[in-house]
């Protein structure tokens, strides 16, 4: 194709181009900055390159980015350089009108990943997101005393739904994204400019008014209307784009009252059916508390009645969960939640923790498996102790675990931090399976959605646990690597097990849904480990 290039090609001996091009492409982004050593070449690849050019003009420069931009410069003018779709390497960057210089793309496998020894790398959020500066942290904390279940009595107020014709809106998010609209970037900190104040400002310190927000990690209230003095109306924010999903909750209070009753009541809950009508108890975290007494979340509420709500539109029914609730002290910062929060910012600080330890470093690698819809790292472990073989490595069979594909069921990290504590652990156990298996584990399958507060989506405003056949991978990036991570997995060793941790509204304990194979010779092959699980843990899986 061009013959004057392939001559010159032949008569030059040039370096390994991909040696080359990745030495540059590190040192570019600051992950390489050593004196460069002289590594030895690949001699097949430089077979190839010193006698068939033509393969690398038909097939490298489409396929594998083998040529650097500076030998591309030597041998080809520029002009022919940006009119050959056949040089147009993947790894560089031009501009919509490819009127400027080329840049070299952010290596895949490193991109956004936090250094042991730097800062986390903060979320990204959707640009119409408004986000508090504030940095929000709660201690970790196990009661002595299990936490009981509310005990219904069968009188149970259940307060009439007045909305805020008859009631005064105290905090209201104006900036969220509806149903109509879809994802279109994001940014550190979310929406540009100032944070608008909360819709009420107390008028001195006689003012009771509580003060709500939500705007942060995990947060999803959209709106508080106080009905009377004592009590609230809250409105949850549905899923971002979409116009449902209503179940998980997350927001803080503040200006609170000792020895007061409070009542809030959630109106716009959509599943008819819920764990709150059997005595379930929403969560709260006193900020006071957690300060002076160490003390963390816990099960807190009376009057708890989940009902449908009597303002009936004609359209999708709407539940209602209302409790009382008793703060421990007067101008305290108190936060409710449907679950134990865990945000991708714990997440960050887990792992960061780990890649810090000099042990478990040794046996638990971490990398990025892709960038999210919004920019975020998903996160990659892969688990297991070092084999004295290469057979021996090779006989080792995969075990698959991953986690909050649904963003609202936040137990699923709950249990899949239990999972990595274990098995980083220097328990017998927890060696003897580093020794026989592999383990690949996605932590956080969804991090868009952990972020904004999302109970069931990702910000394509899809249930991604719909979606593992999906061929769109810029729409369900997180989804489509984690099934490409699984099959390239599948080519070289057996995957004994995959297992994804969800949460649910309306079981308890723990229990496992499986495959419903039509071949009856995988009948009982796929309910062993169940039933192994309700052998070992009988007290906690319910079979």
């Amino acid at each position: 194709m061009f013959p004057a290039l392939e001559t010159e090609l032949k008569q030059e001996v040039l370096p390994d181009p991909y040696e080359d091009f990745m030495y540059r492409h590190l040192q570019y982004y600051g992950y390489f900055k050593a004196q460069r050593r002289s590594l030895p070449n690949s001699a097949t690849h430089h077979h190839v390159w010193k006698n068939n050019p033509q393969y690398l003009l038909n097939g490298s420069l489409g396929e594998r980015d083998d040529l650097t931009q500076d030998t591309l410069q030597r041998k080809l003018p520029y002009s022919l350089m940006l009119s050959s779709p056949l040089l147009r390497s993947r790894q560089l960057l031009y501009d919509e009108l490819d009127e400027v210089n080329p840049r070299l793309r952010e290596p895949q496998e490193l991109f956004a990943f936090f250094s042991t020894r730097g800062p986390l790398q903060p979320p990204r959020w959707p640009i119409e997101c408004e986000v508090i500066k504030e940095s929000i942290h709660h201690i970790e904390w196990v009661p002595s005393l299990p936490e009981y279940f509310y005990q219904p009595t069968g009188n149970e107020k259940v307060p009439e739904i007045v909305g805020e014709e008859k009631g005064t809106v105290v905090y209201q998010l104006d900036s969220v994204p509806t149903e109509a609209s879809y994802f279109t970037s994001s940014r550190v900190g979310g929406k540009r400019g100032i944070i608008k104040e909360p819709a009420v400002t107390l008028q001195g310190p006689e003012d009771n008014t509580l003060l709500f927000e939500s705007r942060f990690e995990s947060g999803n209230l959209q709106k508080a209307v106080r009905v009377d003095t004592y009590e609230y109306e809250l409105t949850l924010r549905t899923d971002l784009y979409t116009n449902k999903h209503t179940q998980w909750f997350y927001f803080r209070v503040q200006n609170t009252r000792k020895d007061t009753t409070y009542r809030f009541t959630i109106v716009n809950l959509l599943k008819p059916k819920s764990l709150y009508t059997i005595g379930m108890k929403p969560l709260m975290y006193s900020q006071s508390d957690a300060n002076t007494h160490n003390i963390g979340w816990r099960r807190e509420g009376n009057e708890i009645k989940y009902y449908k709500n009597n303002m009936d539109d004609g359209q999708q029914p709407f539940y209602c969960l209302t409790w009382t609730i008793r703060f421990p002290h007067d101008q305290d910062t108190c936060f409710f939640a449907h679950f134990y929060p865990y945000t991708y910012t714990d997440l960050q600080c887990y792992l960061l923790s780990v890649a810090n330890n000099p042990i478990q470093s040794q046996f638990c690698k971490l990398r990025s498996l892709c960038r999210s819809l919004a920019g975020n790292t998903v996160y990659l472990l892969t688990i297991t102790n070092p084999s004295e073989t290469p057979q021996e490595a090779a006989a080792k069979k995969a075990v698959v675990l991953s986690a909050r594909v649904h963003p609202g069921e936040s137990n699923g990290s709950w249990i899949m931090k239990g999972f990595l504590d274990f098995i980083l652990s220097n328990s017998p156990d927890a060696q003897l399976l580093r020794d026989i298996f592999v383990f690949k584990v996605v932590p956080m399958l969804n991090p868009d959605g952990v972020i904004v507060g999302n109970y069931r989506c990702s910000l394509a405003g899809r249930d991604l646990n719909r979606h593992y056949k999906t061929l769109l991978k810029k729409s369900f990036p997180c989804i489509w690597h984690t099934r490409n991570m699984i099959k390239r997995l599948l080519e070289e060793r057996e995957v004994l097990l995959y297992c994804d941790f969800h949460g649910h509204s309306r079981k308890n304990n723990i229990f496992l849904y499986g495959c419903n194979n039509n071949n009856r010779k995988y009948w009982l092959h796929e309910r062993v480990f169940p039933l192994m699980l309700s052998k070992n843990a009988p007290d906690k899986v319910s079979t």
